[in-house]
């Protein structure tokens, strides 16, 4: 049975929702400080998909596909859904993210993420129905 997991972590989720990558680190990065497993590993998968957008957003190609890579394998073990979030919806999202981010290389992620950003195209983390 899955504990219910804090107050804290909605909040990162709904930062993450927001395009408000940044701000979901700082909190969901306390909580997985503090945490053992399960959720620890778990807060983690999404602190580094919430960080590789992070990264997209400044530019940078490197850090946002080891960034995806990571979360994307963290979260693996918690799917199909793991406390209320859809996690093979997030990791599906993550990988056509970064498949996009590898055929768009480097040389042309300043267009990549200005277009994203445009399009509200960022990843969005969804409670399951």
């Amino acid at each position: 049975m899955i504990e219910e997991l804090p107050q804290e972590f909605w909040q990162g989720i709904a930062q993450f929702n927001q395009a408000k990558f940044y701000a979901c680190h700082d909190t969901l990065e306390a909580l997985w400080m503090e945490a053992t497993e399960p959720p620890k590993s778990f807060y983690q998968g999404i602190l580094q998909i919430a960080v590789a957008c992070h990264h997209l957003e400044n530019h940078n190609w490197r850090g946002a596909v080891i960034l995806l890579g990571q979360g994307m394998s963290r979260l693996q073990k918690y799917q199909p859904s793991y406390a209320s979030i859809d996690v093979t919806h997030l990791v599906t999202q993550s990988g056509d993210l970064l498949a996009a981010l590898q055929q768009a290389g480097p040389e042309r992620v300043s267009k990549f993420a200005q277009q994203l950003a445009v399009e509200h195209k960022f990843l969005v983390l969804k409670r399951d129905e």
